[in-house]
């Protein structure tokens, strides 16, 4: 379910059916001004909404000032131990603190901060990981470390808003994905403030992405959360953005550039898939247009299993076919596969729409025919498919067929773009 408060982090809403906003945290020393001026403006060009930097230091505080009035999207300083700090980079114009209520040294210091952040309208994130919980849920943690994650994010809620304290979002993080999926539904359920989500220490970029990827993935699915941080170990932080928006363009949460579809590969595999799916990707990152391209590594099955796709190749031994929508383009040689895919893309963006000759077209229809029909025997999976379907609408099969009206996740909150 959609959390019912609202916050703004600068000019970014967070909960309240609001998008799912990005964020990521800088690698840099932060009084290192150049170093972590270049990070923020790399990870705002890759799609971060919204950016954390570590304030362990006087000095890191004082360069908020520069990092706040320089960067192109908010601010988050994230706070540990020390509440003076909190209270100096609130001076400084951070759009949000990062606090941790178990660790800032008592209830006095916490109320401190949050009278000041209340004065200077500044919305804070409280939560937990699942290293650090307060000692005295520590027994709990042995036994449910669910239950003990919980409690800790209820009690620092409650903590809050008896400080009169209401402009939070909550986080619930821990390196085990079933826990804080567990832990985060859990915490849904009881309180109404938005929820930022994570594993935290995910890993290096391959199993990290994974990891965050099912824990979050799964949540998102559920209507659970309003903001995701990618944790890997990775000192490009501008990697962490591009994983959260490959999972929020998964589930159609929001839309951001291009969308590349490829099959696996098989035995009927005819040219070098690899280095041109990679050419492809890499060539599309300089696109922000939403284009979905579609990857064939054959002809064999059609391109019915790619024809939502905007654009699309199929391949074959020593010739391709360009198609677009699930209709034949061109077809062309091999090696001129992806120049002339681009072309296409190009063509139809300046444009603003697809032109299909009709020559052109009908010698790729036929093409396609060709190749299909020497390949009849084989029993793909969308022939499979297509025969299961005649056979239900000619009464052979009392198979139920499913369309999307009857997804197992229509009514998620799969709107939020």
């Amino acid at each position: 379910m959609a959390s019912k408060r609202q916050i703004f982090v600068g000019k970014v809403p967070i909960g309240g059916g609001a998008p799912v906003a990005v964020q990521t945290m800088t690698k840099t020393e932060t009084a290192n001004l150049a170093a972590t001026m270049e990070q923020i403006r790399k990870v705002a060009a890759a799609g971060a909404d919204i950016v954390r930097c570590a304030v362990p230091r006087e000095k890191d505080a004082e360069a908020l000032k520069t990092i706040v009035r320089e960067s192109p999207i908010p601010i988050i300083a994230d706070i540990h131990f020390n509440h003076t700090l909190a209270l100096k980079a609130i001076d400084a114009g951070a759009h949000c603190i990062r606090l941790n209520p178990g660790n800032i040294g008592g209830r006095d210091k916490v109320a401190e901060v949050a009278v000041k952040a209340n004065a200077a309208n500044v919305p804070m994130r409280i939560g937990v990981n699942s290293g650090s919980l307060p000692k005295h849920l520590h027994e709990l943690e042995r036994e449910a470390p669910v239950e003990a994650l919980v409690a800790a994010a209820v009690e620092f809620t409650e903590l809050m808003e008896g400080l009169d304290f209401t402009n939070f979002k909550i986080s619930i993080k821990s390196t085990n994905v079933p826990n804080t999926i567990a832990a985060n539904r859990l915490l849904a359920e009881k309180v109404p403030y938005p929820l930022h989500l994570g594993i935290t220490e995910a890993g290096t970029k391959w199993a990290g992405s994974l990891k965050s990827a099912v824990g979050l993935g799964t949540l998102l699915a559920d209507g659970i959360g309003d903001t995701i941080r990618i944790s890997l170990s990775t000192f490009h932080a501008e990697e962490e953005v591009k994983v959260a928006w490959e999972i929020l363009k998964a589930l159609q949460l929001r839309e951001r550039g291009p969308v590349l579809i490829a099959c696996p590969t098989c035995g009927r595999l005819q040219f070098d898939m690899d280095s041109v799916v990679a050419e492809i990707e890499q060539r599309l990152e300089s696109y922000a247009e939403p284009v979905e391209v579609a990857v064939l590594g054959c002809a064999v099955n059609g391109i019915g299993e790619a024809s939502h796709a905007d654009f699309g190749i199929a391949g074959a031994k020593n010739e391709g076919l360009i198609f677009t929508h699930g209709k034949p383009l061109r077809k062309v040689p091999q090696e001129t596969l992806v120049d002339t895919l681009f072309e296409e893309i190009d063509k139809s963006l300046d444009r603003g729409k697809v032109e299909i000759d009709a020559d052109e077209s009908a010698e790729g229809a036929a093409w396609l025919a060709k190749i299909e029909a020497e390949n009849a025997h084989e029993m793909t999976p969308e022939r499979i498919a297509a025969m299961e379907k005649e056979a239900v609408e000619k009464g052979e099969s009392d198979r139920v067929l499913l369309d999307e009206a009857d997804s197992p996740t229509a009514g998620r909150r799969f709107t939020r773009a």
